[in-house]
C-alpha cells in the first residue's frame, strides 16, 4: 500500500519543487533518437539505475550489500536483476511465482516469495524449488493450515523448504501478532522435517513520513515487540537466524538503528525511483531513472492539452495527479481516462500537437506492470527495448 494522494495545491506545489531540482539543467531525461520510440513508452536510464543500486550498498557500510534484499516487483526486469548481481547483491525479495522464475533464471542465488502461497501456488512453489536446485527459496507463512500443507508438499517430492513466519506489525495486510499463535507457528516449521525456521518477516508498508526522527520513532514502535519476542522464544529453545523487514521508506533507517541482530532489508522503488515516494518518506537522495515518454495528441481548447498517457498506460490506483511532467509540472488535471489524459495550463499554446513530454509516474511499480516492454536508455540513446518478463501471471511454471 502506498501514501494515499490527494489533488492539491500543496502537493503538487511539493512536485514541482521537487522536480525541478533534479539536473534540470541538463535535462537528461530527454533522448536523441526520440524520433524512434512511440508514445506512450517507459524509459529506464541504465546509468542511473547503476547509481540508485550504489546508494542502496552505500547503506549498508561495513556489513556489505548481503543485508540488502531488494525486492524486484518494481522493475521485473531479468537485466536489473543482473546489474544488482554485478554490484553484488545476490538475495532478492518478490512477489509472485513468476517474479521467482524470473529472478532464478537472471541468475539470482537466495529468492523470498513475500507473499503467501494458497490453493495451486503451493505446488507451483515446489515446482520452483525441483527446477532450480541451485538457487534457495524461501516464502512466508501466517497460519498452521498454509504451513501444513506446504510441509505435506515438500513432503511427497523429498524436498526441505525455508520457511519465515509473516509478523503484522502494524499494517494489517497479512502476518501474524506476536504471540503464542506465532510461537506455536514457529515451532511447528522447527520441527517439521520438510520445513526450516529461517526467521522472521516484517513489512512496515504504514510507516510513511519525510522527517527521519518521526521514522525513527515509528520503526522503535513497530519493531520493538519483534525484538523482544525473539529474544523470548530464543530463550525458549527456538533458533530465529534473521529478520527480514522494511520498506524504502524505512530500510536505510533500520540498517544504521536496528539491534545487534541478522537484518535484511526491502527496498524495491529505490531502483527506479518515482515522483510519489519523496512525499512520504525521508529524504534519501535517489535519482528518477524512470520515466514515460508521452505526445500531446489534441489541444481540444485554447488552455488545454490531452496527452496519450490513459490509465492503460500509468498506475491508476492513485488519486491525481498521477504523473508529473516536466515543465508542466503546475498543470491542473481535468480528466483522464483509458487512453487519454487532459490537463489544463495557461502554457497551453506553447505545446504544439505532437510535442514530446518525458514524466514521473507518482507509483512506479504498477506502471511497469502496465508495459510489455521496456526501452534502456544509456548516454541519452534509447538503445534496446526490454521485455518486462515477470508482469505475466505465469511464465514456464
Amino acid at each position: 500500500m502506498r501514501g494515499r494522494f490527494r489533488k492539491s495545491v500543496h502537493f503538487i506545489a511539493f512536485l514541482a519543487d521537487r522536480t525541478a531540482k533534479v539536473n534540470d539543467d541538463k535535462r537528461w531525461f530527454e533522448i536523441n533518437n526520440v524520433e524512434e520510440v512511440p508514445s506512450p513508452s517507459l524509459l529506464i536510464d541504465i546509468g542511473r539505475v547503476k547509481s540508485n543500486l550504489q546508494r542502496m550498498i552505500r547503506w549498508a557500510g561495513q556489513r556489505g550489500p548481503e543485508v540488502l534484499r531488494p525486492h524486484v516487483k518494481t522493475h521485473k526486469l531479468p537485466q536489473i536483476v543482473q546489474l544488482k548481481l554485478k554490484a553484488g547483491i545476490t538475495k532478492f525479495k518478490t512477489s509472485t511465482i513468476a517474479e521467482c522464475e524470473m529472478t532464478a533464471e537472471a541468475g539470482g542465488e537466495d529468492i523470498l516469495m513475500a507473499y503467501q502461497p494458497v490453493g495451486p501456488n503451493i505446488r507451483r512453489f515446489l515446482t520452483l524449488v525441483e527446477t532450480f536446485p541451485d538457487c534457495r527459496f524461501s516464502t512466508i507463512v501466517d497460519c498452521l493450515e498454509i504451513a501444513q500443507q506446504l510441509s505435506d508438499e515438500a513432503t511427497r517430492i523429498g524436498a526441505v523448504i525455508d520457511l519465515f513466519v509473516d509478523l503484522n506489525v502494524g499494517m494489517n495486510r497479512t502476518g501474524i501478532h506476536v504471540g503464542e499463535s506465532a510461537e506455536r507457528l514457529y515451532r511447528f516449521i522447527s520441527e517439521s522435517p520438510s520445513c526450516n525456521a529461517v526467521g522472521l518477516h516484517a513489512y512496515d508498508g504504514h510507516i510513511h513520513h519525510t522527517d527521519p526522527e518521526t521514522v525513527v520513532n515509528l520503526v522503535y514502535e513497530a519493531f520493538t515487540p519483534v525484538w523482544e519476542w525473539k529474544r523470548q522464544i530464543e530463550s525458549r529453545g527456538l533458533v530465529v537466524p534473521k529478520v527480514v523487514g522494511c520498506g524504502t521508506p524505512t530500510s536505510k533507517l533500520m540498517l544504521q538503528n536496528a539491534p545487534d541482530c541478522d537484518v535484511e532489508v526491502s527496498a524495491g522503488t529505490s531502483v527506479l525511483w518515482d515522483a510519489g515516494q519523496p512525499t512520504f518518506s525521508p529524504p534519501m537522495d535517489f535519482e528518477n531513472a524512470a520515466l514515460l515518454l508521452a505526445r500531446i495528441i489534441s489541444r481540444p481548447t485554447e488552455s488545454t492539452l490531452c496527452i496519450d498517457v490513459g490509465h492503460k498506460s500509468v498506475a491508476a490506483e492513485m488519486q491525481p495527479p498521477r504523473i508529473v511532467f516536466r515543465g508542466l509540472e503546475d498543470a491542473e488535471f481535468v480528466m483522464q481516462s483509458e487512453e487519454h489524459l487532459v490537463l489544463k495550463t495557461d502554457f497551453a499554446a506553447d505545446y504544439p500537437v505532437g510535442s514530446v513530454l518525458y514524466g514521473m509516474p507518482v507509483h512506479i511499480c504498477p506502471t511497469v506492470a502496465l508495459y510489455d516492454h521496456v526501452w534502456c536508455v544509456q548516454d541519452g540513446l534509447a538503445i534496446e527495448r526490454w521485455p518486462v518478463t515477470a508482469r505475466a501471471r505465469q511464465i514456464t511454471i
